[in-house]
């Protein structure tokens, strides 16, 4: 049937059913170039719309005003008590720095420890520990006289140091150097330490740490 042979009322219905089918477009444009002071419509809520007091609100409740309180004197969050001297803050009983990783130092380890390296360690102390990472390299080149060249970690002073220490480095930092502590989770931090051991070792090995039966294949 040709469209013009079609029955008014089809056409009126087509025309109609056209006009409502742009509606919808409509009103999604409008919501999304205009504001208003009523809340969108959601039609799974979850939870959005509730009685609560956003960051810096101000409540009534307390004598101060603040909505935003601070934790209760003496209390520690479920899971963070942390005991273990030696292993969350990498001193002994005596309050020393360890000199011994508190965890087996396997393959696995190393392989974490070289790649939390990779990500966090990198961009100033370079992948092989001399300090000539990305970022030192761009502040070398800016000359604005308030950088601290990061430390190599093949210097004797480094070196010399207890694996404690270096934990306790990473954990809160040093100088201009921030601490990881927040972001990089205890065992990736001792996984760390030992990479940067076996990178020490690495840069800084002798003919007697190579097994007799091997030695013969050195250069």
């Amino acid at each position: 049937m040709h469209p013009r042979e079609w029955p008014r009322w089809l056409i009126f219905t087509a025309l109609i059913a056209t006009a409502l089918a742009i509606v919808p477009l409509a009103l999604i444009a409008k919501a999304r170039s205009t504001t208003s002071p009523l809340p969108r419509i959601n039609v799974v809520p979850d939870m959005d719309i509730q009685p609560k007091f956003r960051a810096q609100q101000a409540n009534p409740m307390f004598a101060d005003g603040r909505a935003m309180r601070l934790p209760v004197a003496g209390t520690i969050a479920r899971g963070e008590l942390n005991l273990d001297d030696v292993l969350y803050r990498g001193r002994n009983a005596a309050g020393e720095w360890v000199t011994v990783v508190p965890m087996p130092v396997t393959a696995q380890l190393l392989r974490r420890g070289q790649e939390r390296f990779d990500i966090y360690c990198t961009p100033c102390h370079g992948y092989a520990g001399y300090g000539d990472g990305m970022v030192a390299k761009r502040a070398d080149r800016l000359q604005e006289g308030t950088w601290t060249p990061p430390s190599s970690l093949h210097t004797e002073l480094v070196r010399s140091r207890p694996v404690g220490q270096l934990f306790n480095t990473i954990s809160n930092g040093v100088r201009t150097m921030p601490a990881y502590g927040p972001q990089v989770p205890v065992a990736d931090r001792w996984a760390i330490v030992a990479y940067v051991r076996a990178l020490q070792r690495s840069q800084n090995a002798r003919v007697a740490d190579v097994p007799s039966e091997l030695r013969s294949q050195l250069r």
